[in-house]
């Protein structure tokens, strides 16, 4: 058994199979992959990583196991998928994996080839597991696949209060403890006990919370919309393996970035933090339905139009458009008066995060500093926003020196 000491749960013990796939290559990876990617441009302490919190949810599911009485072989399949569930995430995290799966059809849950081959499946297969009943857990699969992957998994309780210690935001708190304590299962479903409405409220109140605060804010933003503009010029000109990428480590990339003449002025620019800046913030509804549902390459066109119209090289201007707003936690269930109910159908609080997340979502277009009103403007015209431009240039101006003061 191995004892280790971590900063959110204290003291984690390691046995069995999990134990011995600590050491894997693949594990040990982790070690190297911010678990917040391009947040720490903005909380300089974020800089905890995939392994500390691959940790965390082995820890929790263990918990949680020992709550639900499952023991033996199925209990050690859940701890090995728990503790592997990460290992398919490519370098920064979420940051670069959309356009990783473009090239390869894979996303970080895809992880057969990993959990099959290699170190992890001998140590799987010495254990007497089945690698590919671990690798269909990490993906969701079965009854207890919900405990890894589903929307009352123990890896949203560990992401939610790690993240929250290591920017020092509170907002991510949650009685991780309880909500472990509460699950249950009901009709092959993992539910939350009777008398929780509140403790699965807190899960979706801190997501909430802490997606504005945290995961999209501007800057992490801007990072990661030049980290991922930086890697596909990568693959598109020099011929990288999008494969090979994928098992990168944060350095590995940033690395090869630098070192590849097409790619050095963006991986220079976000090794000095000397970031693109804001030429348009735009709220949902003055955002055209038919731009927010623009698939990559129409977006790719529209920021050549707005580049040329700015005279600007025509990889220079940056139109970030994320998806719109969601909250899966709000599906989960519930036990209420003896019956299974789905949480936005008991909880009022749901609309209202709703509404919330509507409001917070923006359309961001970013440029280098010195083209930020000229970007702005050409923006404004060639999307067919429903905003002043004046709003884009002078009063963003004003904005951003306040903004300035928290990151």
């Amino acid at each position: 058994m191995a004892t280790i000491k971590d900063s959110v749960h204290d003291h984690i013990e390691v046995t069995g199979v999990a134990e011995d796939l600590l050491d894997t290559p693949a594990m040990q990876r982790l070690r190297r992959v911010r678990q917040l990617g391009t947040v720490s441009l903005v909380y300089p302490s974020a800089n905890h990583t995939r392994f500390e919190h691959s940790l965390g949810v082995y820890h929790l599911a263990s918990e949680a196991l020992g709550h639900l009485g499952v023991a033996g072989r199925t209990a050690e399949r859940v701890r090995a998928a728990a503790l592997l569930h990460d290992v398919g995430h490519p370098p920064f995290s979420h940051n670069v994996e959309r356009l990783l799966y473009r090239r390869t059809g894979k996303l970080h849950d895809d992880v057969d080839d990993l959990v099959t081959s290699g170190r992890v499946g001998a140590v799987l297969r010495d254990h007497d597991l089945e690698p590919a009943a671990v690798a269909d857990l990490i993906a969701g699969d079965g009854r207890y696949g919900q405990l890894v992957s589903g929307e009352l998994d123990v890896d949203r309780m560990d992401y939610l209060v790690r993240d929250a210690h290591h920017t020092g935001v509170p907002y991510g708190t949650i009685d991780h403890g309880r909500l472990v304590r509460e699950l249950t299962f009901r009709d092959g479903e993992l539910v939350i006990a009777e008398g929780n409405v509140q403790t699965a409220e807190s899960l979706l109140l801190a997501r909430a919370l802490m997606n504005p605060t945290v995961y999209q804010h501007h800057v992490a933003r801007i990072g990661k919309a030049m980290l991922r503009r930086a890697t596909e010029r990568l693959l598109d000109d020099t011929g990288h393996d999008p494969e090979r990428v994928r098992r990168f480590d944060d350095a590995d990339l940033l690395v090869t970035l630098r070192r590849t003449d097409a790619t050095a002025d963006l991986a220079d620019r976000l090794s000095t933090r000397d970031l693109y800046k804001r030429a348009v913030w735009a709220e949902l509804d003055d955002v055209p339905a038919s731009l927010r549902e623009a698939d990559h390459d129409r977006i790719r066109d529209l920021e050549r139009e707005m580049a040329t119209d700015a005279d600007l090289d025509p990889d220079a201007v940056i139109l970030d458009v994320p998806p719109p707003p969601g909250i899966r936690e709000s599906s989960s269930r519930v036990v209420v008066n003896g019956e299974i109910r789905r949480l936005d159908r008991q909880s009022p609080l749901v609309s209202a995060l709703r509404t919330a997340g509507r409001n917070q979502w923006r359309l961001g277009v970013y440029a280098p500093p010195g083209a930020v009103d000229r970007v702005g403007r050409t923006a404004v015209r060639t999307l067919g926003l429903d905003i002043d431009g004046a709003l884009v240039s002078t009063v963003r101006r004003g904005l951003d020196a306040t903004l300035d003061e928290f990151g």
